[in-house]
């Protein structure tokens, strides 16, 4: 029976298809990416399968347009395993006569070596970056709220979710991995402890070649969780690892974080910015976050009882949360995520800014009327810092929490949403 739940990564494909010959799909492993793909492919070559992986290695060394031939759009699974289909690809789309929505290409890893891509598919491939899921693909969001109609104009007011904090803690812990959903509480909960300890064990070392110490991987990874929403720099992280255990030396550390980017185990933020009044210094600094909030929680060893004794430990897991989700939500509406600090410490969490200029201004927080105010009085600040001259007003300004029930609009024009509300 099937039982494939439609992911927004649907619909993107199936636009990328229509304006380019190849789309590569990349993302964290389990996430969903040769899933989604499979909806649409017509025919399909899984370059790892354990009976044809030599044969598949050999062909593409030897005579890899051979590999392409099927129905489009063909599906080349795991592409990153023989770098040369890339150009393989770019030269079959260039050379038939229908050239859009030819070949889908997946991918848990970046090529180690860009070097080994002669050209670097300008004008024939599109690129569509999958993450786990969203509350609202996974079944846990109402949608009572789109971030669409509120780009729009429309109010947000007059919905409500009935979540509680425990489910909450439950769904940072388990994660958006799409193998967890409808498993028993603890199997949904150990999804996030197989990912980590197969990254720490062989995906990071795999990705490039280069042997790294498991051990050494798992303690960053631990770093990096206590450092989530966070602009810490890699001697900071050293330093933490230090106070814990013996850290690694900067250059290391970072090879060991870029191979954490290269197969999308992290994602950091990168910083947003705007025309304002006066000519204050902006931090240019991406802040650290893993793809899912379970990866945090797991590298800590933390389940949702855990956070309940922690609530400020919670809320930095939940903010991990929100920007997966809003990420997933920017991408839909053509739009990228960011996030704001500049010299005089002011922050805020996350900036959509679409392609037509339009953006959002949103404070992420756990609840509770007292850190609501906080982000509200935020976003009212950074909003008289932009220079009205030289940029619109914010589309909206946004409360987005985990606890609380209803969505409303304050006097200040302040909205409060809870993710478990909100979509696309």
């Amino acid at each position: 029976m099937n039982t494939y739940k439609p992911r927004i990564a649907d619909v993107l494909l199936r636009d990328r298809l229509l304006s380019a010959g190849a789309v590569l799909i990349q993302g964290p492993k389990w996430c969903g990416k040769t899933t989604t793909a499979e909806q649409i492919a017509s025919s399909t070559l899984y370059l790892d399968d354990p009976d044809t992986i030599s044969e598949n290695l050999q062909m593409a060394s030897t005579a890899a347009r051979r590999l392409l031939v099927g129905p489009a759009p063909r599906l080349i699974d795991e592409w990153q395993l023989a770098p040369q289909l890339w150009d393989a690809v770019r030269f079959e789309v260039d050379h038939r006569d229908n050239h859009l929505g030819q070949f889908i290409l997946t991918g848990s890893a970046v090529p180690p070596d860009p070097a080994q891509l002669r050209h670097t598919g300008t004008g024939r491939f599109a690129w569509l970056t999958m993450r786990t899921m969203s509350l609202w693909e996974s079944g846990d969001s109402s949608g009572e709220v789109s971030l669409a109609a509120l780009f729009n104009g429309a109010e947000a007011q007059g919905g409500g979710t009935k979540m509680e904090i425990e489910q909450l803690a439950h769904l940072i812990c388990r994660g958006g991995w799409p193998g967890a959903l409808g498993l028993p509480t603890a199997a949904a909960l150990q999804q996030a402890y197989n990912y980590l300890d197969a990254v720490a064990e062989s995906d990071i070392s795999r990705v490039d070649g280069t042997r790294r110490n498991p051990a050494f991987a798992m303690r960053l990874m631990r770093s990096y969780a206590r450092h989530q929403g966070s602009q810490a720099s890699i001697n900071t992280i050293i330093d933490d690892m230090s106070a814990h255990g013996s850290a690694l030396s900067p250059g290391t550390t970072d090879s060991y974080i870029r191979a954490l980017q290269m197969i999308f185990v992290t994602d950091d933020l990168p910083a947003w910015n705007p025309n304002l009044r006066s000519k204050t210094a902006i931090r240019t600094s991406d802040t650290r976050y893993f793809t899912d909030p379970s990866i945090a929680a797991a590298a800590l060893g933390l389940g949702p009882d855990d956070l309940l004794d922690d609530l400020n430990t919670m809320g930095l897991l939940f903010e991990t949360m929100a920007i997966r989700d809003l990420r997933t939500y920017a991408d839909a509406l053509n739009g990228h995520l960011f996030h704001y600090r500049d010299k005089t410490g002011l922050e805020c969490d996350a900036v959509i800014h679409l392609r037509n200029g339009r953006y959002g201004l949103i404070e992420i927080k756990l609840g509770g009327d007292h850190l609501i105010e906080e982000g509200a009085r935020t976003l009212c600040t950074l909003e008289n810092k932009i220079d009205p001259t030289k940029m619109p007003a914010p589309a909206f300004k946004m409360v987005l929490v985990g606890v609380g029930h209803y969505v409303y609009r304050r006097p200040d024009g302040v909205v409060v949403v809870p993710l478990s509300c909100l979509k696309d």
